[in-house]
């Protein structure tokens, strides 16, 4: 069974950092475009960052772009979002997911195909 488990959350004040992790089993998570979203409650999921598989080609979110990095580690099958400069306003909980393998990871959470249960991310002011 693919699973895909997110850590690296908690409370942290603006400004603060925070790096997330999602550990994959069941699947080389390396063989495909991988992407992080998050969603606040009553509110639509939104993309955050993704890393395509083919040329390791990076993509983010207009609201986290210099703050927020995206990478991945294939010897340890794990996914990574570094998270710095954290406003309130990223508060919400944080999902990994894995899509196909491509050149351009899309921005679209319909694209992907598995997806872990979140971290909580929360950031006072």
């Amino acid at each position: 069974q693919v699973q895909l488990v997110e850590s690296g959350g908690g409370l942290v004040q603006a400004g603060g950092s925070l790096r997330l992790s999602c550990a994959a089993s069941g699947l080389t998570f390396s063989s495909r475009n991988m992407g992080w979203f998050s969603q606040a409650p009553g509110k639509e999921r939104e993309f955050v960052a993704a890393i395509s598989w083919i040329g390791s080609s990076t993509y983010y979110a207009d609201s986290v772009k210099g703050r927020f990095t995206i990478s991945r580690d294939s010897a340890k099958n794990t996914l990574y979002l570094r998270m710095n400069s954290l406003k309130p306003e990223d508060t919400a909980l944080y999902y990994c997911a894995a899509g196909p393998s491509s050149r351009s990871a899309s921005v679209a959470p319909n694209e992907y195909h598995y997806w872990g249960q979140g971290t909580q991310v929360t950031v006072s002011s």
